[in-house]
């Protein structure tokens, strides 16, 4: 007997279900043989718009998998495919070659992932699905109606109910399994992100001791560091949400019950995860980009380029926007309320369809999701499940002098500002004509003006 483990968005030996079971069936059989193997769908990336730091930082994880397999006697195999159909073709070519008793593999929600184990399945191929993306199984958080809820609150509240009443299903590591000593061979484009067995060891430990309860009040202030950074460790499933909630609730086993803790608020961001995950499950054309609310549908964005290109460069004159364009770019990741600024920037300000957004931070970001970063910009264009309408328009430079007033972000990214004083950091230009300066571009668009303008567009 023999089973194939096959590695996606998944890559950890850490509450991993497939790979649970096919070490579970080995401790009964000695002489079961268990593979592991994983796919390069290099044209399937570009494609779905991943980064190239997104990839360089999932094929490291590849090669820090393969040594963590090694230790549980499992050789992992990189195929490099073209796309999703070449994978379904690699299979049936092996099933004919080989008896092949088992493939064990964790399901992925996305329209074109479905499909793809669809075609394997309807091949014959012995493809067994688990879950593992989400704490909560996709399906079981229902509405009255049996219905999947389009806004955040009551899922949430829906979601904890379920939590308490039923628990969820979590994996510890392999019996005597050993983290191996691991060393990369040279530095890449996302180097600056440690592996996630680093990340185990030291930066989840530092962040519930030093952080989590101060959480709250610093998660939106870009100048420090004072969210998890765990985003791209989840997109690429090397670390399990299920194990971050496991390791919040043996610290406070009455957390789900206060909300209004400080450490509650990273539980939320948890649980806005899975909101967008279970979204994407019940509504599979969001991942075709349509919009959820269904009157913005036939809308008609005017998408001037030139707008749209100042934005990507980071030249609109709004000097928070810019100063979180050039942190994505140099970066190929934003902090989360920078994110919000600027794509509510791009859609009410600029009027640019928030399609044109997703695909550019999907372009760059290490942590690009398809579920989060859609969920992400329809809220922010007032397109998707939210319970405020069309007239929430952030105010840039308010957001600017509120989240970072003494302009530290500004200046790490936005140099040529250094000269600016405190207090007209957020809006220099009228500081700069007074001065004689000519170090910052003119902003591309008026506040007030472009709000009235969102307004009239929407309306």
């Amino acid at each position: 007997m023999s089973s194939i483990i096959w590695f996606r968005n998944d890559l950890r030996v850490h509450d991993n279900p497939a790979l649970h079971q096919a070490l579970s069936l080995r401790e009964k059989d000695a002489d079961y043989k268990i593979s592991a193997i994983v796919f390069y769908p290099k044209k399937q990336w570009l494609l779905h718009d991943w980064s190239e730091i997104k990839i360089d930082f999932y094929k490291r994880h590849v090669q820090l998998l393969a040594a963590q397999l090694a230790k549980l006697n499992i050789q992992l195999d990189v195929v490099e495919v073209d796309d999703f159909s070449q994978q379904v073709d690699y299979f049936i070519k092996l099933a004919e070659q080989d008896a092949i008793q088992h493939i064990y593999a964790n399901s992925e929600p996305e329209i074109n992932e479905v499909k793809r184990d669809h075609d394997c399945l309807n091949a014959g191929l012995p493809l067994t699905l688990f879950e593992a993306d989400v704490i909560v199984a996709k399906g079981r958080v229902l509405n009255k109606s049996g219905e999947m809820f389009k806004v955040f609150t009551p899922f949430k509240k829906a979601w904890l109910e379920y939590v308490k009443s039923h628990g969820f299903e979590y994996l510890a590591k392999p019996n005597g399994y050993d983290e191996p000593s691991f060393t990369e061979k040279s530095e890449s484009t996302s180097s600056v992100w440690p592996l996630v067995s680093q990340v185990e060891q030291e930066v989840i430990p530092n962040f519930l001791e030093t952080k989590l309860y101060s959480y709250s009040e610093q998660r939106d202030i870009p100048s420090i560091k004072g969210t998890s950074g765990l985003s791209p460790y989840l997109a690429i499933g090397a670390l399990s949400p299920r194990y971050l909630l496991v390791l919040l609730l043996n610290r406070d086993p009455h957390l789900l019950d206060d909300m209004n803790s400080a450490q509650f608020t990273w539980v939320n961001e948890l649980i806005w995860r899975e909101f967008y995950r279970h979204l994407i499950y019940h509504q599979p054309a969001l991942c075709k980009h349509v919009c959820f609310n269904e009157k913005y549908r036939a809308t008609q964005w005017p998408n001037q380029q030139a707008l749209f290109n100042a934005w990507c460069e980071g030249k609109t004159g709004y000097p928070i926007v810019d100063a979180a364009m050039r942190q994505l770019l140099k970066t190929g990741w934003m902090h989360n309320r920078l994110r919000m600024i600027v794509a509510s920037f791009l859609t009410k300000h600029l009027l640019v369809d928030w399609r044109w957004g997703e695909k550019f931070f999907m372009n760059h970001l290490i942590d690009g999701d398809l579920a989060a970063n859609n969920g992400g910009w329809q809220w922010a264009a007032s397109t998707g499940c939210d319970a405020q309408p069309y007239f929430r328009i952030f105010n840039p430079t308010l957001q600017s002098k509120k989240f970072d007033p003494e302009g530290e972000f500004i200046r790490k990214y936005l140099p040529e500002l250094e000269v600016i004083p405190n207090k007209e950091i957020h809006a220099p230009h009228k500081y700069m004509k007074a001065k004689g300066l000519n170090v910052y571009w003119p902003e591309i668009v008026e506040h007030k003006q472009a709000r009235l303008a969102a307004l009239d567009f929407y309306k």
